[in-house]
């Protein structure tokens, strides 16, 4: 059986770092269609992002009408798409997609897209074979398997650990499921436009644009005109997490203000990351509802620190399970990147506070942890897409947890207490 074995020691001091850097990856300021290293790379308002457990970026090149790819070392390539909008399926540049909005990517490498204007979903093997997984074509509302589904405007996608995919529907004003078997389903939404809490059919939403999922079921929907974010339960009971009127204003719940939230994502932690377009901020969300500005002043392009940073209408966004957040910055036509004080990777000095043995295992791991305070300790554990795998809390010195169940792999222990210290170290199990 294998397990991980706790042991926390005493107190001690150590210098928390807590800034949010970004930086540019690929892209320049001139829009075009080129594949390339770095700023030699160029897109045309790129509008969607989604990484993988190997940390390549997907792109939805929103004007090339292409899927583009970013290795870690920022080598831009096409996946697929020919640079014409249109509708084919096929491999690489034989594809043709119409004005995709984003992209998401399963624990498998295969990438799904919200093809926005041909009103389908389609997918992409890692071989840039591009194939139709729903949806007719034709504008409209059913429900149904495969290409007898309808979809009107599909803007936003995501996928789970089980290979499910959620879609936010613009025009319909619906968020849908679609199973690995591509059997199509209505989550919430009744078509109606408005902004009404309740399950399923009862609730309304107000053009549902980014969408995320837990690991337990909860779905996150962010509505660009309606201004909120929403949170779904697994059982499609749906409630506003956060937001009401135009504006730009942090707070909690509905205090809190959006100007055209897009993109959202979420980190191992459960906080939720927007990238709110209009405000060229990019926003974050705590499990509670309080909204504080993560990065981002004004419009303009800026690398920087926190404020100092600057973007023009970022839309797309997604978070590593290391905690890096990518962001589509759509009218500066880059792919930028922030580190720092995200999802705790870079908050601690690790080496004099945690440690791990041995690494890598292939039966119990032990964890030796210096507590910086005797308040209550949670441990998370989350594979290389960041989705949960364990979460405990930590009740005595020695705790041990049963992982006989994981796959071998790269694992990700997070650790964190009361006070919002956050620890992380990634092992690998044999």
């Amino acid at each position: 059986m294998k397990k991980i074995i706790l042991s926390l020691s005493c107190l001690c001091a150590s210098t928390l770092i807590n800034a949010q850097s970004v930086s540019t990856i690929a892209g320049s300021s001139s829009a075009g269609f080129v594949n390339g290293t770095g700023s030699a790379a160029q897109f045309f308002a790129p509008s969607g992002v989604a990484v993988d457990g190997s940390g390549n970026i997907y792109v939805a090149d929103f004007l090339n009408n292409s899927v583009r790819k970013i290795t870690s070392s920022g080598v831009v390539t096409t996946l697929a798409g020919s640079g014409t909008a249109g509708y084919a399926d096929g491999t690489g540049s034989a594809a043709m997609f119409n004005s995709i909005k984003s992209v998401a990517v399963d624990a498998t490498g295969t990438v799904y897209v919200a093809d926005y204007l041909n009103h389908r979903i389609r997918k992409i093997t890692p071989a840039g074979l591009v194939s139709t997984f729903a949806g007719s074509g034709v504008a409209g509302y059913a429900d149904g398997t495969g290409l007898s589904a309808q979809f009107n405007r599909p803007i936003g996608i995501t996928v789970d650990a089980a290979g499910d995919l959620y879609i936010a529907e613009e025009i319909n004003n619906r968020i849908r499921k679609i199973t690995s078997l591509g059997v199509v389903t209505t989550l919430a939404g009744n078509g109606t436009i408005g902004s009404t809490d309740g399950a399923g059919s009862t609730a309304q939403f107000n053009s549902p644009y980014g969408i995320a999922v837990d690991a337990t079921g909860n779905v996150y929907v962010s509505e660009r005109t309606g201004m909120r974010i929403r949170k779904i339960t697994s059982s499609g009971f749906v409630s506003t997490l956060a937001g009401s009127t135009m504006g730009a204003a942090d707070g909690t719940g509905i205090a809190a203000q959006f100007y055209n939230p897009a993109g959202i994502a979420l980190d191992g932690a459960g906080n939720i990351y927007v990238a709110d377009e209009n405000n060229h901020r990019i926003r974050k969300i705590t499990s509670t509802g309080v909204v504080t500005t993560f990065v981002g002043s004004s419009l303009g392009f800026s690398d920087g620190v926190g404020a100092a940073a600057q973007f023009s209408g970022p839309a797309g966004i997604t978070v590593d399970a290391a905690g890096n957040i990518y962001v589509a910055d759509v009218y500066n036509h880059r792919i930028r990147k922030i580190t720092g004080g995200v999802a705790g990777i870079n908050d601690i000095d690790f080496a004099s506070n945690f440690s791990i043995y041995p690494n890598p295992t292939n039966k119990n791991l032990t964890v030796v942890f210096e507590l910086l305070s005797e308040s209550a300790t949670t441990i998370t554990i989350t594979n290389t897409l960041g989705q949960i795998v364990l979460t405990d809390k930590i009740a005595s010195l020695n705790s041990s947890f049963n992982l006989e169940y994981l796959e071998s792999g790269i694992y990700f222990v997070n650790i964190s207490d009361s006070k919002g210290n956050k620890y992380l170290q990634k092992i690998i199990k044999e």
